[in-house]
């Protein structure tokens, strides 16, 4: 029966290692695995030690040291499972005092290595019952404390947990509990009131609490190992039934050839852990060897799965060509052993060769790329073609090509074909293997996609260099124009204001000679002759007015237009417009009506220019009106500005061209019908004049329904308050 029990509990132990094992290889950095190893280890220990303190064939002495031992591991397990579940749980009051907790423990611990603990041991039947010492009373405190705090941190995590995490510490919980409360029965409280039968039962309960933790790593990724223990399944079964074969192998032919002899269980014990060790040494061994015999028989032999993860990782980290084939070609030459690695890339006339070797003596590459187009094949190796007189193979054996891999696929429907795979003869001396050319023509297929990838990102990285120079190129030719078209401006301001110049006088003197005509300082005139030359002399006073604009624009343009300003009575300056351009109302049919109040003060402000701007407005008012509508003149001052508006019931300016009206020589299209010998220069004069006054224009106009223009000015900047002050300065206006 004690045989029985030895297998069981060596099983046992031979798992909880393993699994502790795995769980510290995965991190041996975190705090949960090194805990649950040293508890796991502990624990195999005590499973162990257990089975021999019943050894009857052990001497008495050496079944109280396992007796003593038995103690010794059991309070430390039950003490590092309570430092596990706190730490799975995340309890901080009882991970923050570790310390002092630790060296309570390991002192009550290390009392049961003394009398004080364990007197002594006696029989009781198969077994060996434990008298206890002065002390013992210690030892179960602790190990009561501690399975209190294993509960009290299970319970607590599994109150404030959810999802995957409850769900691994329910089954810990549980599996723990259970194996806990068996083992405290049999091993802890029977042994106390003198019941030591059960002592061999307690460890196997242990398969309850590796169950559960098995569970949770599979199924609630415990540790996060269950990919390690998937990978390690059919290797643990395989040593598991070698060592149950081992074990009852020993045990068996002892039993049958020994029977006369006294062949004691540690002896068998020891046959059976030799077997063990066997066991674990096999894989171990095999690898060794293997090692050695690739090294003498299979020089070229590699991984082609873990040349595939290298090259897959290289080819995500760039995107640039050069580099990407330098890396490609490093990696599959070096691991399959060739002398050379290059990449031969089309790019439409464009040939380069990237990787190992760069310069190909007399390769032609047309003649290279039709011949093995004839010979059809994916991959070819100089080896496999028979005829010495293939051009292919001519030209391979002459630029030292043992093999070439066509790269061609279909990416987003379209076939693809940006070059090949050159590689030398191996490093060894051996043939390309089928094995070889079967990773080969994978590499291949996953290089398509990303050479051509990285083609169309050259040819993008190209088209933006060309772009950018055609846009150099155009940027120069537009400032080469901009800087002519300025020399012409320039040029016709300067012949304009030459000629208005040279205009003006001749135009004064006609103006002159018709006024005094008109005002019979030579002599009678019939009423038919009057007619004709006031309309003589009102095309001169539109002329002189043109020519006046004209000069204007050329002093804005030149900087020598200024801005003089004078105390103005706005009133005067505003009837007395309205009062000339009466009878040119009454001529056009119009009605024009003037507001303004009584009394002002006076405005510091140019009284010649901003007249030109109110006749301006009024002119074009009265002559873009049809006959029978209504102008109104309208001057207005309140506390914070003063408005002058002159409001018509005319044309009206069509919506899509009012942001051009204000601008050098534009007008309107009606207003060209309706007015063929305008300049398009007044609106663009009464701006500049109102502006460089500090004040702003009005507009607003509605399609043949008519037009509002005028100006505002803020009162606090002109309004002349007090006794006037000496005339100020004349200001230049910008263009």
């Amino acid at each position: 029966m004690l045989n029985a029990y030895l297998a069981a509990d060596v099983a046992i132990a031979v798992v909880l290692v393993l699994i502790s094992l795995f769980v510290i290889s995965k991190n041996n950095k975190a705090k949960v695995n090194k805990v649950f190893f040293v508890a796991v280890m502990f624990m195999s220990a005590w499973i162990v030690t257990n089975y021999f303190s019943n050894d009857q064939q052990l001497s008495h002495t050496s079944a109280l040291i396992a007796n003593h031992l038995i103690l010794f591991f059991s309070g430390l397990v039950v003490f590092y499972l309570a430092y596990f579940s706190a730490i799975l749980c995340r309890i901080k009051g009882i991970t923050e005092n570790f310390g002092w907790v630790s060296a309570a423990n390991y002192a009550a611990a290390f009392l049961t290595l003394t009398p004080l603990t364990v007197q002594g041991i006696v029989k009781q039947g198969d077994v060996y019952g434990i008298n206890f010492g002065r002390l013992a009373f210690l030892y179960f405190t602790f190990v009561a404390l501690n399975a209190g705090v294993i509960a009290y941190s299970l319970i607590k995590g599994l109150k404030k947990s959810t999802g995957t995490e409850k769900r691994r510490i329910q089954t810990v919980f549980w599996s723990l509990t259970t194996t806990l409360v068996i083992v405290l029965f049999t091993n802890a409280v029977m042994p106390i009131y003198g019941v030591s039968k059960l002592t061999n039962i307690g460890p196997l309960a242990s398969v309850i609490f590796v169950a559960g933790v098995a569970y949770s790593i599979v199924r609630h990724k415990l540790f996060d190992i269950r990919a390690v223990v998937a990978r390690s399944v059919a290797y643990l079964l395989l040593l598991s039934t070698l060592a149950v074969l081992f074990v009852g192998g020993v045990f068996g032919v002892t039993s049958i050839f020994f029977q006369g002899e006294n062949l004691a269980n540690p002896v068998r014990l020891t046959f059976a852990s030799l077997a063990i060790v066997l066991a674990f040494a096999l894989q171990p061994l095999k690898r060794f060897f293997d090692k050695v015999t690739n090294r003498l028989f299979y020089r070229d032999a590699y991984d082609p799965q873990a040349l595939l993860n290298d090259l897959n990782r290289s080819l995500v980290t760039t995107i640039d060509l050069e580099e990407l084939l330098t890396k490609s070609a490093k990696i599959i030459g070096g691991t399959i052993n060739a002398q050379y690695c290059t990449f031969l890339i089309e790019d439409g006339d464009n040939t380069r060769f990237i990787g190992n070797r760069k310069e190909f003596e007399n390769f032609e590459n047309k003649s290279f790329s039709a011949a093995i187009n004839r010979h059809r094949e994916k991959i070819v190796t100089v080896d496999d073609i028979e005829s010495t007189s293939n051009e292919l193979k001519k030209q391979m054996q002459a630029s030292d090509i043992s093999l070439v891999v066509r790269l061609q696929g279909t990416v987003q429907g379209r076939p693809e074909h940006p070059g090949y795979i050159l590689l030398g003869q191996k490093q060894s001396g051996n043939l390309y293997s089928p094995e070889d050319v079967r990773i080969l023509g994978i590499i291949a297929d996953e290089l398509v996609i990303a050479v051509q990838n990285s083609l169309r990102y050259e040819e993008i990285q190209r088209f933006n260099l060309t772009l950018q120079q055609k846009v150099d190129d155009a940027t120069k030719q537009l400032r080469h124009a901009n800087s002519r078209l300025k020399e012409l401006d320039q040029t016709k301001d300067e012949f304009i204001s030459m000629a208005s110049h040279q205009l003006r006088t001749p135009l004064t003197t006609i103006k002159g000679y018709l006024s005094m005509v008109l005002e019979g300082d030579v002599g009678p005139v019939t009423k038919n002759e009057k007619q004709m030359i006031q309309q003589a002399f009102d095309s001169a006073e539109r002329m002189v007015f043109l020519i006046g604009d004209l000069l204007n624009v050329s002093r804005l343009q030149s900087g020598k237009f200024v801005i003089d300003n004078k105390p103005t009575d706005l009133i005067k300056m505003v009837k007395t417009e309205v009062d000339q351009l009466k009878d040119t109302a009454e001529h056009h049919e119009l009605k024009l009506v003037c507001h303004a109040p009584d009394k002002l003060p006076l405005f510091n402000l140019d009284e010649t220019k901003i007249r030109q701007v109110l006749m301006n407005f009024m002119d074009n008012a009265i002559y873009y009106t049809p006959a029978g509508g209504t102008i109104t003149v309208t001057l207005e001052a309140t506390s914070e500005a003063v408005n002058f508006t002159v409001v018509d019931t005319g044309l009206g300016v069509p919506k899509d061209v009012q942001h051009h009206l204000f601008t050098k020589f534009y007008r309107a299209g009606n207003a060209r019908k309706m007015r063929p010998d305008g300049t398009g220069l007044g609106l663009f004069m009464a701006k500049k004049v109102v502006i460089a006054q500090g004040g702003a224009i009005i507009f607003k106009s509605e399609e043949g329904k008519g037009s509002t223009f005028g100006f505002t000015f803020p009162r606090h900047k002109i309004e002349i308050t007090g006794k006037p002050s000496e005339k100020p300065a004349a200001e230049p206006v910008a263009a």
